[in-house]
């Protein structure tokens, strides 16, 4: 499942010029090493709540950014929905705690 939205947004990213290699997709997009996608390929590995969660800010901070753009209005909405379904896998495996 994190794999799959993963490559999916890597896809996207890729088919939009915006990050050409795994490597880039992997430092710029997930915060980690660029060996990050490859390692979790070859080791048939989930990413980490944090590559999920940082994807999620970058994606919903570059569609904010290109938002204001009418020209790159389509291409705010798909990353502003790629970034939506991140933030829905990292709530999902939140733990919730009592404050009281």
């Amino acid at each position: 499942m994190k794999n799959t939205l993963l490559l999916e947004i890597f896809d996207t990213l890729k088919g939009k010029g915006i990050a050409m290699t795994e490597s880039e997709f992997s430092e710029h997009w997930l915060g980690h090493s660029e060996g990050y996608v490859r390692k979790l390929r070859s080791t048939r590995s989930e990413p980490s709540m944090g590559a999920i969660a940082i994807c999620a800010s970058r994606l919903l901070n570059a569609a904010d950014q290109l938002g204001s753009l009418p020209r790159y209005h389509a291409l705010s909405q798909q990353l502003r929905q790629l970034g939506n379904r991140c933030r829905e896998v990292v709530d999902a495996e939140a733990v919730e705690f009592e404050l009281a």
